[in-house]
């Protein structure tokens, strides 16, 4: 069933034990980092409480981390800490902090000081006016803290899929990626329900009334941990000794990890993470596989091998811009101009750029200059006023050393500006951003026109799919009349997706290919 016929639930449906593994994860990610949270934010909220002259300082720095966006604290952690489990629940947890500290401090400092003086007089120690008086009279603003904190982390875990933490995250960026309406809603309606059901339950909880309340306060670190607990659950499943690293777009392609599985048999732990933290996670022996593409620089940095596809499901990746009609029309020069590229760079010229940009950190708008001086392409820029032209990219290295090029030659040859949006994510951001005339133009790949955007029958695929010039041809053809957007000639290299692992470890193991790949997994 082609994806424009199935259904939401039908999609579901088919997807249902991979749904639930990261619902699974998403809960425990979520439960993990607020037991963390509520066991040092409400000693601190107390410790505060009583020392108010540490009080601001303390909130004042729990409120700072919490403005620090999802994906910078992410970020962050990644040096530290690497991928995977560890970083997401240190940044949930840094994001549970502030309202339960916050609310510890606000509901013990809210208890009407002559009930505690009344406490005091009847021969109370402090100890027992905080457990018997103080935290019995603040327990429904604390649980509302903890109450927000579980919402914001519920949301929040969503990005773990970034750094190969799991949870539903895997689903909404695959579908961002992929442009599938379905994938997108698969992960956000749960993750969206399970933020409402802990909200509604933490409700409950908050308006019992204390007798009621506090044989279930002794029971709710034991259903945390519990609830904390489901993240290992889907990892005690896999029995693999390889764990493979593939990114949301690859996990939900043909060309990815589905042909993988129907074309190859492949069965391999797989853990979904960003492709700006794969290749180095590979490196450093935190995956053993990795999905990747076969012009990246980082190949040559971190001495990764290429599986031979022997069955042949990755099809011939051309790149090439991608233009409006109506851009053409508007800028009369631009498809002459964006011409110019063409032919001068192949797979192993692009290679060396990436590497450039992916390893050794030099800019992309130097990497591009440099590269069209040598070529005899570089011309000052014009400063042109005659409109300008808006260029997209996605959001990696070579996609950014091919705009700034673009952009070089349209104001070097042109007397066009040129107003640069890079980094628009994957494949469904940038072809909408097309589609709804907010850029010109951004490079594309022949393959995913194809697969992705076309996604034609399998019949088609078949016919088309392994002959580059057969692909180009058709994905010009059916861009042209569908959407009116016109393919230009072909830069010269070829893009296309790829299996690696560490070249040492490969031949240790005998691996070659996919196929070899294959037979070390089954008989392991």
């Amino acid at each position: 069933m082609s994806e424009q016929q199935q259904t939401l639930w039908q999609f579901m449906h088919e997807q249902s034990d991979k749904l639930l593994t990261q619902t699974l994860e998403h809960i425990g990610l979520t439960f993990i980092s607020l037991l963390i949270a509520v066991v040092i934010g409400l000693p601190l909220g107390v410790f505060i409480a009583r020392k108010k002259q540490f009080s601001g300082a303390v909130l004042s720095i729990a409120g700072v981390l919490q403005t620090i966006p999802s994906i910078a604290l992410l970020g962050f952690m990644i040096p530290l800490l690497g991928i995977g489990a560890k970083p997401a629940i240190v940044a949930l947890f840094l994001y549970a902090l502030l309202p339960i500290i916050r609310n510890t401090f606000t509901g013990i400092t809210g208890v009407d000081a002559s009930v505690k003086e009344a406490a005091l007089a009847m021969g109370m120690s402090l100890k027992q006016v905080l457990f018997k008086v103080e935290l019995p009279l603040a327990m429904p603003v604390i649980l509302a803290g903890i109450r927000t904190a579980t919402v914001i982390n519920v949301g929040v875990a969503t990005l773990a899929s970034y750094i190969a933490a799991g949870g539903l995250g895997e689903f909404i960026f695959g579908g961002i990626s992929l442009n599938n309406t379905n994938m997108i809603l698969a992960g956000a309606i749960p993750a969206a329900l399970l933020a409402i059901l802990f909200d509604f339950l933490l409700s409950i909880v908050q308006n019992i009334s204390f007798k009621k309340l506090k044989i279930g306060l002794y029971a709710l670190p034991i259903i945390i941990l519990v609830l904390a607990s489901f993240y290992l659950i889907p990892d005690a499943a896999y029995g693999s000794k390889l764990t493979a690293g593939f990114t949301p777009e690859f996990m939900g392609r043909q060309d990815g990890n589905l042909g993988l599985q129907q074309k190859y048999g492949l069965k391999i732990h797989t853990i979904v993470i960003n492709d700006a933290v794969m290749y180095n996670a590979a490196f450093e022996k935190q995956l053993d596989v990795i999905s990747g593409y076969s012009t990246d620089g980082r190949l040559k940095a971190y001495n990764l091998m290429v599986l031979d596809d022997d069955k042949k499901i990755f099809p011939p990746y051309y790149a090439a811009p991608i233009v409006r009609q109506e851009s053409l029309k508007k800028f009369p020069v631009l498809e002459k101009t964006l011409n110019l590229l063409s032919g001068h760079i192949n797979d192993s010229v692009m290679t060396d750029l990436n590497y450039r940009t992916d390893y050794l950190h030099q800019t992309p708008e130097r990497v591009a200059k440099d590269f069209l001086v040598a070529q005899g392409l570089y011309k000052p820029s014009r400063n042109g006023k005659d409109g300008i032209v808006r260029i997209g990219s996605k959001v990696f290295g070579e996609q950014y050393i091919l705009a700034s090029m673009y952009s070089m030659l349209i104001e070097g040859n042109t007397n066009y500006g040129t107003s640069t949006k890079t980094g628009l994510g994957g494949t469904k951001i940038c072809f909408d951003a097309l589609t709804n005339n907010q850029i010109d133009f951004y490079p594309e790949y022949t393959g995913t026109g194809l697969l992705v955007l076309l996604q034609p029958t399998p019949q088609k695929v078949q016919e088309v799919g392994l002959d580059k010039e057969k692909t180009y041809q058709y994905v010009q053809q059916e861009f042209k009349n569908k959407f009116n957007i016109q393919w230009l000639k072909p830069i010269g290299f070829n893009n296309a997706y790829a299996l690696m692992m560490r070249k040492q470890q490969a031949d240790d193991l005998g691996i070659k290919t996919i196929s070899d790949l294959k037979r070390f997994l089954d008989s392991n």
